[in-house]
This record gives structure tokens, sequence and C-alpha cells, in this order.
């Protein structure tokens, strides 16, 4: 574990805070622990710290904060008063960020580690957040999320009808030539699945310079935005007399850059597999995302009425800043 002391004038007002920083396969985040939500947090201070360049540097910012104790959340902690603590989770530009299934893995080991909400294995969590409650299970080393259910988005001028084809979108991919289908799902946000017949596709795909789906040519063009997926099935294991779908995936964040750990996409592609499978699909499917191995459980038919997708992995918490 690292401890560092930074200095900068962008968080002057923020002098002598300590900050944890920790990654869920990945995916870097700061965390402030402000259970009384005492600590007046803005875009501008949150886009400084999270700068690489002369911040400390990170995918997102979390405040860990009870929910009782934060600004608009009363009546949320009325009507989930399980929901003691609320990840208040921001995007490196300072807005306000989706569910992020990576985020409530770190969320839930900093309760534990810092002895706010110890988790027995087999004990869960329930967390607030600006889409709903989520309960988080401690599962040994990780860590498995509820992440609610899937949608098929179904988007208008649909290139294809989905619950026919299996695809509704195309997308030019920088790399590869020609379009590729794509099928459009929603979680607590959009996300585009591209299935990919080869791993040397996966890797030729070139993701840098961009800034999120709107730097490509997707049609139709998703009127809110989305976060892409791209995978490539790698067939099926039995474990044990179990089934596991098992595929590698890269992921472009919504929004920013390629995403290391990919986890709501991880759901997306999950779900998308399950439908391609047809008849008989796993229920449970392994992936390997470049920060590591993320499993996710979509039951029978991840369309059915209650149903919810849970994101199983790790989360690790790697050093403290304090804030000079």
């Amino acid at each position: 574990m690292i401890d560092q002391q930074l200095g900068g004038s962008a968080w002057a007002d923020l002098s002598g805070l300590e900050l944890l920083k920790g990654h869920s396969t990945g995916k870097d985040l700061l965390l402030l622990i402000d259970p009384d939500c005492q600590v007046e947090l803005g875009a501008a201070q949150v886009t400084a710290l999270c700068d690489r360049r002369v911040g400390v540097g990170a995918d997102g910012f979390v405040r860990v904060v009870r929910t009782s104790a934060l600004p608009g959340a009363e009546g949320f902690a009325q009507a989930v008063p399980e929901a003691e603590w609320f990840m208040d989770h921001y995007l490196p530009d300072g807005s306000v960020a989706p569910v992020c299934g990576s985020a409530l893995r770190l969320f839930a080991q900093v309760l534990d580690a810092q002895g706010l909400q110890p988790l027995a294995d087999g004990e869960a969590v329930t967390v607030g957040t600006r889409w709903g409650a989520r309960t988080v299970t401690r599962s040994g080393e990780l860590w498995t999320v509820d992440m609610g259910p899937a949608h098929l988005l179904l988007p208008p001028q649909a290139a294809a009808d989905p619950r026919a084809e299996g695809w509704d979108t195309l997308v030019e991919l920088p790399g590869l030539a020609g379009y590729r289908a794509a099928l459009s799902l929603s979680l607590s946000a959009p996300h585009t699945v591209v299935a990919l017949a080869e791993e040397s596709e996966l890797e030729a795909v070139d993701l840098s310079g961009l800034q999120g789906t709107q730097d490509l040519d997707v049609v139709p063009r998703p009127e809110d935005g989305t976060s892409l997926s791209l995978v490539v099935p790698l067939g099926v294991e039995d474990t044990g007399g179990q089934e596991v779908g098992r595929a590698r995936l890269r992921a472009l964040k919504q929004g920013g850059g390629e995403d290391p750990s990919g986890g709501d996409g991880a759901c997306a592609v999950a779900v998308a597999l399950h439908e391609w499978e047809g008849a008989g699909a796993p229920q449970d499917y392994l992936l390997e995302v470049p920060g590591g191995s993320l499993g996710v459980h979509v039951g029978e038919d991840p369309w059915a009425p209650g149903a919810t997708l849970l994101l199983t992995g790790p989360a690790t918490i790697t050093g403290r800043v304090v804030l000079a």
C-alpha cells in the first residue's frame, strides 16, 4: 500500500483530507470517507483530483457517506432504511456517474476494511445509489453485486429486429473493415454489444484516442449515447456439471476512453451471449477483461420480470493520499 502527500491549488480548501485509492480489475477510484457529508465538494475539485497529469489520477471519485446525511436523499433514506451507506459517485469530469459494478465492489471493500460495516463471507450490504439500492455480497475474497435487470432498447429506426435477428445496430470499428452487427441493451445506462469472430479482430480494434461512441459511426445513432462492448465468444466449459460460457471483451465508456474493467459492459455482454446462444444457453459466464476476470450470472431468462444480473469480481485498496 502506497502512502502519498500531494498539494495543489485546485483543492486547496480540501487541505489535510485523506483519500483512499483502489481499483476493481483495473478501474481505479479515489474515495473520500465523509460519513456526515461535511466536505464541500464540487465538480472542479473532482476533475482536478482525477487528472492523471496534475492531480492524483483516477477513473472516478466516490464519497462514502451515510444516506441520512446526504442532501436530497431524505426520501430514499426513508424508503430504503437498510441502505445506511450511499455511494456518491462521480466521473473524472465531475459529472454524476451511472451505476458501476466496479465502484460498488470497491465501495463494499472499503466499508469492510475501514470498519464502517464489517462483512463476513456470505454477508451482504445494501448500498444506496442515484439509480436505486444495490446489494453487495462478500464471496470469499470477491464481491458479488446485484446489478438489477437488463432490457432490450429497441432503438427507433433499428437496422434489424433484435428479437428475430439478434441485432439492431451497425457499428464501424477503427482497425476493422466494414460494419459489424450489434445488440442494444440497457442496464442503468445504454450499452451496445458487438460480437467479433476471432481474438485477432478484438486486438486489431483501435480504441486509442476515442472519447466514446460519439466518435464512431453507429447506425442508428443512439439518441442518449451508449457504451460499447466488443466480445469474442470462447465457447462453453463444463465445470463440475455446470456449464459456463467464456469470452474476452473490451469496453469503451460513454464519454470516456477504454474501460479496463467494463463491469457494466460485462453484464451487457453476458446477456447478449445468452440471447445469441438461444435455448440451453449457460446461465453463468466467465469474462476476461483487460484488468482481470469477471463472473456474471444471468439466470435462465434475463428478460423475465424480476430477473436480475449478478456481477462477481475482486476489489483492492492500493493506497492513501493526504492532500497538502
